[in-house]
Formats: C-alpha cells, sequence, structure tokens
C-alpha cells in the first residue's frame, strides 16, 4: 500500500498526463525491453538497455539517442532522478516495483533503465587523438568496460576493438564502464584494417607481452600512440607483437606469469600517460 501511494503521488508530480502504469511483466513493451538482454535481441533492434540513475544521466548528457525510459516511481526517489525524469521530450513510461525487478539485471534495482539506439563508429569519424587503446578479442565483458573507465581517469581518447571478442553492449559492458562508454569512441573493426589504419596516421604501436624484453618504465613515446593488448586467454599472437612498433613487458616477482587484462591496462596506461 505505501508503494502504490508513493508511486501515485511522484507520478503526478512528473506529469499529471502521464502514460498509465504498466502493471504487468507480460507487456508487450516490458517484453520487448526484457529481450535486450540478450545478445541477438541487441543485434537484429540495434538498440540496448542502461540501467541505474548515474548511467542514465550519463547516456543523456552524453547526447544519445534514447528511446524509451523505464521508471518505476515508488522506487525512483532521488531529486536528481525527479529532475531526469522530467527533461525528455517524450513522456517516460511508469512501471511497478515488481515489473522494474523483472527488468533489472541485479539485486536492489535502482528503478530506471533507458532503451538506447546503439552507436556504430568508424575511422573517418575518430578526431585528433593523442593516446588509445587496442584490445585484441578480449572475453571479459567486465574488463572491457573497466578499462574504459581507467581510459576516462587517464584522459585517453580512443578504444578500438579487434577481431570480435565481446560485445560493446553487452550488459556487463555498459555497468562496469560506469558511463564512460557514452563519452568514449570505440572502433569495433580486424587487426588488419587496425594495422593499416595506425600506418596512415603515423600511430605508434606500442604492444603489451610477457615475452617483450623492454620494461615499461624505460618508454618515452612519440604521439599518438596506441597501447595493444592481446585477449586474456592467450596474448598477443606473436605475428600481432611482431607488427607493433614495440612491446612491453610488466616484471613478475612472484608466482604469477601475467596480470588481469584491466589491471595490466590500468598499470601501462597510468606510467605511459603521465
Amino acid at each position: 500500500m505505501v508503494t502504490a501511494i508513493r508511486e501515485f503521488l511522484f507520478s503526478d508530480t512528473i506529469n499529471s498526463m502521464q502514460k498509465p502504469l504498466i502493471i504487468s511483466p507480460s507487456n508487450p513493451l516490458i517484453k520487448q525491453a526484457r529481450a535486450l538482454r540478450q545478445k541477438k535481441a541487441r543485434n537484429e533492434s540495434g538498440l540496448f538497455l542502461v540501467e541505474g540513475i548515474h548511467h542514465v544521466g550519463e547516456v543523456v548528457e552524453a547526447g544519445w539517442e534514447v528511446e524509451e525510459i523505464l521508471y518505476a516511481p515508488g522506487v525512483l526517489t532521488s531529486p536528481f532522478a525527479h529532475d531526469l525524469i522530467s527533461r525528455f521530450s517524450f513522456k517516460p513510461q511508469p512501471v511497478t516495483a515488481q515489473v522494474m525487478e523483472s527488468l533489472a539485471d541485479k539485486d536492489n534495482p535502482q528503478g530506471i533503465i533507458a532503451i538506447v539506439r546503439q552507436k556504430k563508429s568508424q575511422f573517418k569519424d575518430i578526431k585528433p587523438f593523442t593516446r588509445a587503446v587496442a584490445l585484441v578479442s578480449p572475453q571479459d565483458p567486465g574488463n572491457v568496460g573497466t578499462i574504459l573507465r581507467t581510459m576516462d581517469a587517464v584522459g585517453a581518447d580512443l578504444l578500438l576493438l579487434l577481431d570480435g571478442g565481446v560485445e560493446l553492449y553487452h550488459p556487463t559492458v555498459v555497468r562496469a564502464s560506469m558511463g564512460t562508454l557514452f563519452w568514449k569512441p570505440v572502433i569495433q573493426t580486424t587487426f588488419s584494417d587496425f594495422l593499416s589504419w595506425s600506418r596512415t596516421g603515423n600511430v605508434q604501436l606500442v604492444g603489451a607481452s610477457a615475452k617483450a624484453d623492454v620494461d615499461y618504465q624505460t618508454l618515452v613515446l612519440q604521439i599518438p600512440w596506441a597501447l595493444v593488448l592481446g585477449s586474456e586467454q592467450k596474448g598477443l599472437s606473436p605475428e600481432q607483437a611482431a607488427a607493433c612498433d614495440l612491446t612491453v613487458s610488466l616484471p613478475m616477482q612472484g608466482r604469477v606469469s601475467s596480470l588481469n587484462l584491466a589491471v595490466a591496462a590500468g598499470v601501462l596506461l597510468y606510467h605511459l600517460g603521465r
């Protein structure tokens, strides 16, 4: 009863002419949104989900095309969230707390989800940059999102995803990026096309390899440069490492032979980006 009263009062403050409250998880719009948890639906529709107050605020601030906003009035209580709902030119869709729980990707949802149009960046869209990261066939979406977040922290400009691997709009990538996905251009391409582009633009390629004989702490790089990292399981192939202008290693003093991909990227980006 308390939740129902809060939903009524909050919805009245948003818009007296708002859309009817969706109460059924079987509603067609809810079923469409839930389907976007799956890669096939995201690929076919060109849409993806953005969940949570901070993430939705970032995607709106970054100017991405938002197709629909779903919110649970009884859950969404912060002043920032109230203001965010009121900023849309269209009427956001209210749903019950139970419907929101059926959509959410995690426990205790914050009460707001956006359905957003994907972006497909190409080489011709890239503005002048100084520092980039290229990941070859990454397999862990959490790593990709974390690397985007680290890139933002150190001021790196561009992410390139090479030869497949993680899908860019996987919910874990979106969540782990903490909104930086919406501000950093991401190019999805092949290693060979990436190599051609880097040669044309005089981009110095710095490969990370456990077999490299150059200590990362001794490097002085030219601008622009791109840090190239292989997949979590295989790293860079001998051919990919040879295609880089130089390769660097991280010293290992214990029993482990390598670091987590996102951790290695963070260490290198913080040093190389000084």
